[in-house]
């Protein structure tokens, strides 16, 4: 026989405004200003600071793949403590508010070591700054991501509430992208100026975006008390939760999609194409598309639902990325226009997921009375990290192989290799997220029960034997 299950009101109130009513648009502009400085960060971390570290301060490559390998393992530490943590938190401040406060202090600090080094630049130097930038990060995002699930408690206000996200951060990585472009019309192949400007743009922003954010919206607090840290309890609420390990496998596979064919986009333009001159110029023309997909998407979630969508969503990708099998070098408007439909295809998943992730924690709390929220949206984060992570360790060795050499001469059959990693990769990956997603059972109607039965308050459910 099951046991009762204690339901306890977590601090979504009828009269509150913003979990029962459409926070206006305004204001989620303003929430959402903490995305361009940790999105004008993810860019450079990923993509440039690895190149710039090797080849103006002399760390090697192997070097450098340990300490961001170290990074990313300190991730999967943090980013769970954090959320779990932050769940916990009660201040007059409210819970997510001082996490996010203090995370940004450190991140803000950390950034400007690393983006800004004046001393010598040694791999100790690069761990520790790198430690305490991703320790400032977690601590600001994580908080912020539960909190976006906590402004509102409609099924339709959180797809809303995650797309403002996801349009300012794609306007955040578009404008990062121009920077380093115009530092080598400026001086060509200078790491250090590209370094400086990335990083202007990350310190230039980080204390405006934290003080919008901050004021956005206030808290509501929980009137329950907060529950004892506990390892176990945490582990169990993750992983005996089927709906939640779908929805991160899913996300899953759509950030390995996406990572395999950021990781090898110039090698392709560049090799494949022989375009060596749209190899930055095509990653550009993507995101100008992309910062227009979030309201389509929006759109369409508000017709279809969450996983709906967020399956139409990888359905188009896997058509775009099977296009990519037609593409020859004499191809090249074929090209632009699967990378026009690529952009505006350009996040739809991860969007659709990322709000659903709420709607998981609301059922989870309704059936135990737990606050999991944070420690949710953490595991949502890091599952991210590791298809990041995981793309580069599959991708760049299978084009290996296959015969690719980025640094001399290939045959026709190693050019066809990396042709059918860039393409079929990313589609494979994109079908087996949308699979996960089928006959996914919490979409609207079944969230509105779920939030009818927490709004109503304090209770105590006895499920059936």
């Amino acid at each position: 026989m099951t046991a009762a299950l204690s339901h306890r009101h977590a601090g979504f109130h009828p009269a509150n405004p913003h979990s029962a009513g459409a926070p206006a648009g305004w204001r989620l502009v303003r929430f959402s200003a903490i995305a361009i400085p940790t999105s004008a960060a993810a860019l450079p971390i990923g993509v440039y600071l690895p190149a710039i570290f090797t080849r103006d301060f002399g760390i090697s490559l192997g070097t450098i793949g340990l300490i961001f390998l170290l990074g990313r393992l300190w991730d999967a530490f943090t980013d769970p403590l954090v959320g779990a943590l932050s769940d916990r938190t009660r201040t007059r401040f409210g819970r997510r508010k001082p996490w996010i406060a203090a995370g940004g202090a450190l991140f803000l600090v950390a950034a400007l070591a690393l983006f800004f080094p004046v001393l010598n630049v040694t791999p100790a130097y690069l761990a520790v700054v790198l430690f305490f930038f991703y320790l400032g990060w977690t601590a600001m995002q994580i908080p912020f991501l539960a909190w976006s699930g906590e402004i509102s408690g409609q099924y339709h206000q959180r797809t809303r509430i995650a797309t403002y996200q996801t349009v300012v951060s794609a306007a955040a990585l578009f404008i990062t992208l121009v920077l380093p472009a115009i530092g080598d019309q400026l001086r060509p192949g200078d790491g250090r100026l590209q370094l400086t400007l990335m990083g202007s743009l990350v310190l230039v922003t980080t204390l405006p975006a934290l003080f919008l954010t901050l004021t956005a919206f206030p808290e509501t607090e929980p009137e329950a008390e907060p529950e004892r840290f506990s390892l176990r309890q945490s582990l169990q609420a993750i992983f005996a939760n089927p709906l939640l390990l779908r929805v991160l496998a899913s996300d899953f596979a759509v950030t390995l999609a996406q990572s395999i064919r950021s990781s090898l986009i110039v090698f392709f333009v560049t090799f494949y194409m022989g375009r060596p001159d749209w190899a930055a110029g095509l990653f550009l023309f993507q995101f100008v598309f992309g910062i227009l997909a979030g309201p389509i998407w929006l759109r369409i979630g508000l017709k279809l639902g969450k996983h709906r969508t967020a399956i139409l969503g990888e359905a188009v990708q896997v058509a775009v990325n099977l296009g990519l099998l037609l593409v020859t070098p004499d191809r090249f408007g074929l090209l632009l226009a699967l990378t026009l439909g690529q952009g505006l295809a350009q996040g739809s998943g991860n969007l659709m997921l990322r709000a659903i992730v709420a709607d998981i924690a609301d059922k989870h709390r309704l059936e135990t009375g737990e606050e999991r929220t944070g420690l949710y949206f953490s595991v949502f984060s890091l599952a991210g990290k590791s298809a990041s992570a995981a793309a580069i360790g599959i991708a760049l060795p299978l084009i290996g192989w296959l015969g690719f050499d980025p640094k001399g001469a290939n045959s026709p059959e190693a050019l066809n290799g990396l042709l059918y990693v860039f393409a079929l990769g990313p589609a494979i990956a994109h079908a087996f997220s949308a699979v996960l997603l089928s006959r996914f059972p919490l979409d609207e109607a079944a969230h509105s029960e779920i939030r009818r039965q927490l709004d109503a308050g304090p209770a105590v459910l006895v499920p059936a034997e």
